[in-house]
């Protein structure tokens, strides 16, 4: 069974407005980010001044690009905040704020895929 690694960007009403598929799924995502970005033929839809793409921690901080805030004691996922050792509590400090609210925003791609995935099995 091949995969595939999708460059995809959604807005915030589950709306795909960009694809870019065919990449080996062993491909890490920085690369493929790097040739939409640098391939005319493409046509990526680059954010207006001011405007972000929220990004994961796969990509660096860049132009247009807002990744979470890394550091060894800082939760950047949704999930940390649910369990762990400190499970149930809220933010700490202003990096985990950022990155919760960062998180909390960027769940509208895992929301846009569940339900790809619920509508085409294949996926």
């Amino acid at each position: 069974r091949k995969s595939w690694n999708i460059l995809c960007v959604v807005n915030f009403d589950m709306m795909f407005t960009y694809v870019n598929v065919g990449w080996e799924g062993s491909t890490h995502d920085l690369p493929v980010l790097k040739d939409s970005l640098t391939q005319r033929k493409y046509d990526f839809p680059h954010p207006e001044p001011g405007k972000y793409y929220l990004v994961d921690s796969a990509y660096p901080n860049s132009i247009g690009f807002l990744a979470p805030y890394i550091a060894p004691t800082v939760r950047k996922h949704i999930p940390e905040f649910k369990s762990g050792r400190r499970c149930g509590n809220f933010p700490e400090g202003m990096e985990e704020l950022f990155n919760y609210r960062h998180a909390s925003l960027r769940g509208v791609i895992e929301r846009t895929f569940g339900v790809l995935k619920a509508t085409w099995k294949i996926v």
